[in-house]
């Protein structure tokens, strides 16, 4: 499984979840079997509030999962119908955050808990 995490600073498993989806400045993709770490920009970072394009940000890359600490409903919405689980994250580096996940208790992502705006809600004070 392919798991995509949103970071201020690409560090590897090191790496602090950020607390926004569309407004991170890079993600960090662990292919959860081997822990292999891929780092990429977010190649969508600076769109118009509400206007996130997901596949954009990710460069086209591949994932299974998204552990984040906020997400909009709009880019939940399209990661969602692109296949793709979008967690809350529960703990500050991906790899204690993986932990969390491998044991099933890292929460889904619904319409309901995300976002409201910038500045509003939990892991949305960016």
């Amino acid at each position: 499984m392919k798991i995509c995490f949103p970071v201020s600073k690409a560090n590897g498993m090191e790496s602090e979840v950020y607390g926004h989806f569309g407004s991170a400045p890079a993600f960090i993709i662990v292919e959860s079997g081997s822990n292999q770490v891929t780092a990429i920009n977010n190649k969508d970072r600076h769109h118009v509030h509400g206007a996130c394009s997901p596949m954009k940000a990710l460069n086209n890359q591949k994932v299974d999962a998204v552990v984040v600490g906020g997400i909009g409903a709009g880019a939940l919405i399209k990661l969602n119908q692109s296949g793709i689980k979008v967690f809350q994250a529960q703990a500050l580096t991906v790899r204690e955050n993986i932990i969390v996940l491998k044991a099933g208790n890292l929460p889904e992502f619904s319409s309901q808990n995300t976002c409201a705006g910038h500045g509003h809600g939990m892991g949305c004070g960016h």
